[in-house]
């Protein structure tokens, strides 16, 4: 099962439906949940929002759970204060299609072209990356639209692979679900 936790994102229901569509078991559960009472985990999904004050309960979730974990915009950015990092105001606040450019392949990025539109709907990002994560892909107006620990399976995007704006969105969704199921 993936966890996808509600940080009251406007496209929430597009994540869990994305992941109906790849056949792929999953639940949308609200951010205070505890990892404790999480069943069968097999990877975390940490959804977008509006408020990052109240984002922050998913913080102990982030630092804590022992499975892959995906932060989308809002949860990029939580991704990179639970380990250090730093996010602030966006110098472009970012409400349309944006050309993201991939720096390093890796497995969410497998098989995707090294540039592609992506959904961009935000207007704080990552200003510093944690220690211990790389960049994985920036934009013209975002240095850090993609990262990743560089041990641990976690990844954080700024862009919404889960809307259909978002070229390969599907396939990054898809390369994630990989990563959980190990061969899927």
């Amino acid at each position: 099962m993936i966890y996808i936790l509600n940080n009251g994102g406007q496209y929430v229901h597009r994540i869990y439906r994305s992941l109906r569509y790849l056949n792929v078991p999953s639940k949308i559960v609200p951010n205070t949940v505890k990892l404790e009472e999480l069943e069968d985990v097999k990877g975390i999904i940490v959804s977008g929002g509006p408020d990052i004050e109240k984002g922050k309960s998913c913080i102990e979730i982030i630092k804590k759970a022992e499975v892959p974990i995906l932060g989308i915009c809002l949860g990029h950015q939580l991704i990179a204060l639970a380990f250090g990092g730093e996010v602030g105001r966006a110098e472009a606040e970012e409400y349309a299609l944006t050309e993201i450019y991939v720096d390093e392949e890796n497995d969410l990025f497998k098989g995707i072209p090294k540039k592609f539109k992506a959904w961009a709907s935000h207007k704080d990002e990552v200003k510093k990356v944690p220690k211990g994560f790389k960049v994985l892909a920036h934009s013209d107006i975002c240095k850090v639209e993609a990262m990743k620990h560089e041990e641990k399976k976690i990844y954080g995007v700024q862009f919404h692979p889960e809307v259909a704006h978002t070229e390969y969105g599907s396939e990054i969704l898809k390369n994630f679900c990989r990563v959980c199921y190990e061969g899927l």
